[in-house]
């Protein structure tokens, strides 16, 4: 016996949500809006403290300590900053699928990778290939990629181990097509951008040529860029004198610096915005509130 393509979508209509949930049928058109894509875990919605908001895992707590390096998910193996990395941008930008999206040197392997080409025309790249493993090999001061050729750019403590950073966010500004996003994240360690006084290494042997500060927000408006810096909003909170700031206690942020220098050149209106509520920050663990901070920069049409 056979059956219509009409009775068909009558038997799947109502299995549809079901398979979705299990993973085996493609996301609703509008699943962007309808905040379904698989990088949403709405704390409201669970009762459990941890949430993943990469792989959806979600339990009593994240592995290890809250730190941006730590608050490991036992399932993806996501830490902190690559969540608030990730929510950054599924906040901020609208009807992402079939973008071109290049990441440099993610920190998450194949099941990441696979779950990010479901939606976009995904690539990940690295410097030498030996601390990350790309698609492509890319120095970020002299891109070999054509012009206007990426919508968005994930990139995650990069750009503090590049030589020439103007020259970077120049290469990063012609590779964008205009109106395209940049999601720029570095430690923000101080209030203004120093060179490290004593030679600074990460776990990779990648040398850090600088601490960057946020007068970075200005360097990317001068190479053409508008830039707000995304912050939580206890972070906010903090910067504006609306809660006590803890003191520096030898993690690598002079949160005194920060402080300070962000009330004295920063306007809050226009510099910073609230990527992460209170609740969403104790359930993806962006704690402590100063460890995070992803520029959102965007290339005008």
């Amino acid at each position: 016996m056979s059956v219509s393509p009409i009775g068909l979508n009558s038997i799947k209509a109502p299995l549809r949500p079901l398979a979705r949930k299990l993973g085996l049928a493609a996301p609703a058109g509008d699943w962007w809006e309808a905040r379904q894509g698989p990088w949403v875990v709405d704390p409201k919605a669970t009762s459990h403290p941890a949430a993943c908001n990469i792989c959806r895992w979600h339990g009593p707590a994240f592995d290890g300590p809250f730190h941006s390096e730590m608050a490991q998910c036992p399932q993806c193996g996501s830490i902190a900053r690559d969540r608030f990395l990730m929510h950054c941008f599924v906040s901020r930008v609208r009807k992402p699928k079939g973008l071109r999206i290049l990441e440099t040197s993610p920190r998450l392997g194949d099941k990441y990778r696979l779950m990010m080409r479901r939606h976009f025309r995904y690539t990940a790249s690295d410097f030498d290939l030996s601390a990350h493993e790309g698609d492509i090999q890319i120095d970020l001061q002299n891109i070999a990629l054509p012009d206007s050729s990426i919508d968005v750019l994930l990139t995650p403590h990069v750009l503090e181990h590049v030589p020439d950073t103007k020259r970077a966010l120049s290469e990063i500004y012609r590779m964008l097509a205009p109106g395209g996003h940049m999601f720029l994240q570095v430690p923000l360690l101080e209030g203004a951008t120093n060179v490290p006084s004593t030679p600074e290494f990460h776990a990779d042997n990648t040398p850090v040529f600088f601490r960057f500060g946020w007068d970075l927000t200005f360097t990317l408006r001068e190479m053409g860029f508008t830039a707000q810096v995304l912050v939580t909003e206890e972070w906010r909170d903090m910067l504006l004198g609306r809660v006590p700031a803890p003191p520096s206690n030898g993690d690598g942020f002079v949160v005194e610096s920060l402080v300070e220098v962000a009330r004295h050149t920063l306007d809050f209106d226009r510099d910073i915005a609230i990527a992460a509520t209170n609740q969403e920050s104790r359930a993806y663990g962006f704690l402590p509130p100063y460890h995070f901070a992803t520029w959102h920069c965007h290339k005008p049409r």
